[in-house]
């Protein structure tokens, strides 16, 4: 079967011969501009596949005989199911994951370690250790330290791999409280219930939990006051799961030692400008800040790309595809 792919996916363009290459022979592929809503819906006219994480009602009209949406990443929250032809299948892919790790091990590292602080007094010139000035603060490794995870699917399993291979210990709480701690050499797992005993007793906590009604504002004032005032906490899940105000203002005061900050509470609507949030997180000495790049490595495209191409000959082929997460009805 022949195929009609439009990938509304900035994000794979620098991929586009690999991509291509990858697909069965005699598929058509569009790389209208996703910014260009018009260009979109033109290309979609008699389109089969979509690769975007949005599909709009006004997408979904556009295009009568789609029978395949996917994401190029584990989100799908910005496609509106509802509104796609029945047995339209919405698909997804991850591989974010290693890159993610290997962020929120380095960022930990950072901050714990104190060379955020470190890296701007010798700018000064002046040498923040304790070899030169009794004042500078003694730190820890990260072997000495217990990882609290508030989420342990991919991308929170794949970190605890690496702060293990330092000598950490770890605990993770999850929604369901499923997971198997003495298959993961985790000290213990729990449900959110336990989240107060995670924080109390964690020297990092990395929170890779989702977005929904349930973990919005999970980490409030009340649970910031439970922390280790040397404790650093690493975001990458979404920014709304730790409360804004409560977290600018533990970090300001001093109440924890640091964060590092990839997802916010605000993105630019158009362009690669704007605040990332309501508070001036950019005034604060012991955040890292990064525009939710954690994942945002050419391997992690490199493999979404395959997957997607994997998923579309899978199509051509009458065959069961992959990552299904939903399907229209």
């Amino acid at each position: 079967m022949t195929l009609t792919v439009v990938v509304a996916d900035s994000n794979l363009r620098p991929l586009r011969p690999e991509f291509e290459a990858a697909l069965p022979a005699g598929t058509a592929v569009r790389w209208p501009d996703p910014r260009d809503t018009a260009a979109v819906g033109t290309a979609l006219a008699d389109a089969d596949v979509l690769v975007s994480g949005q599909c709009t009602a006004t997408m979904a009209a556009a295009a009568p005989g789609l029978r395949l949406v996917h994401a190029a990443g584990a989100g799908t929250e910005k496609i509106e199911t509802g509104a796609l032809a029945a047995g339209t299948v919405v698909a997804n892919t991850f591989h974010h994951e290693n890159s993610m790790a290997e962020y929120a091990v380095s960022a930990a590292v950072l901050l714990r370690r104190g060379f955020l602080r470190q890296h701007e007094a010798l700018r000064r010139g002046e040498w923040d250790s304790p070899v030169y000035d009794a004042r500078a603060p003694w730190v820890d490794s990260l072997g000495a330290a217990t990882v609290g995870f508030v989420g342990f699917g991919h991308i929170g399993a794949r970190s605890w791999e690496l702060f293990r291979a330092f000598g950490a210990r770890g605990v993770a709480v999850t929604r369901r409280g499923d997971v198997d701690a003495a298959a993961h050499r985790l000290a213990w797992s729990g449900t959110v219930d336990d989240l107060g005993t995670l924080l109390e007793t964690s020297d990092v906590v990395v929170v890779s939990a989702p977005l929904s009604a349930a973990t919005t504002g999970l980490i409030g004032p009340a649970e910031f006051a439970l922390m280790r005032p040397s404790a650093v906490l690493v975001n990458v899940g979404r920014g709304p799961v730790v409360d804004e105000d409560a977290l600018f203002h533990a970090l300001s005061s001093r109440a924890i030692g640091g964060a590092a900050l990839d997802v916010w509470y605000r993105y630019p609507s158009d362009g690669h400008s704007g605040a990332p949030g309501t508070h001036p997180f950019e005034t604060l000495d012991n955040v890292l800040m990064t525009p939710h790049s954690s994942g945002l490595t050419r391997e992690t495209f490199a493999r979404r790309a395959a997957d997607i191409a994997a998923n579309i000959a899978r199509l051509a082929a009458g065959e069961q595809l992959h990552n299904v997460v939903a399907v229209a009805r």
